[in-house]
């Protein structure tokens, strides 16, 4: 996590696991906080910081390449996607239906896949491959310094 940039992400939930949300019985000891965390809906507009990684085998145990255009989600988001239920990290939704992320500025959108975790990242951060990442800085930040830490305002 080299450079960073403050940006709103338009979060795409693609899967039918994502659209439908069900009622999970609770353990009667489960604190508030532990409840509010099981809550998160991964869907709509978020704003966070995006950074880049290099990039091998992921939380959904795939081998994907600095190319390609992918992205790690948060650890708390991934930990508490709907309907995963802890265990093998291989079996969360977010990676046995595929999901993605829109990032949008400008009126310009790339579009990354969800194949793994951040442990470094704060909720709605995502670590990005170095290829998704320079696209975006192409694409989305042009005129602006590397290291800048602006607002981003989806369109």
């Amino acid at each position: 996590m080299l450079f960073s940039n403050l940006f709103t992400v338009l979060t795409t939930v693609v899967g039918a696991a994502s659209l439908l949300t069900g009622v999970v019985a609770l353990p009667t000891n489960v604190t508030e906080s532990a409840i509010a965390a099981r809550s998160i809906n991964p869907a709509g507009t978020h704003t966070g910081q995006l950074t880049y990684f290099s990039i091998g085998l992921g939380a959904c145990g795939w081998t994907n390449k600095d190319t390609e255009w992918v992205a790690a989600i948060s650890h708390e988001l991934y930990d508490n996607w709907p309907g995963y239920a802890g265990g093998n990290p291989n079996n969360n939704p977010v990676c046995t239906t595929p999901h993605t992320a829109d990032i949008t500025y400008n009126g310009k959108t790339i579009r990354v896949g969800i194949v793994d975790r951040c442990e470094g990242c704060a909720l709605w951060d995502l670590d990005l491959s170095p290829s998704a990442f320079q696209q975006s800085r192409r694409g989305l930040f042009t005129n602006r310094a590397l290291n800048d830490r602006s607002v981003i305002a989806t369109d």
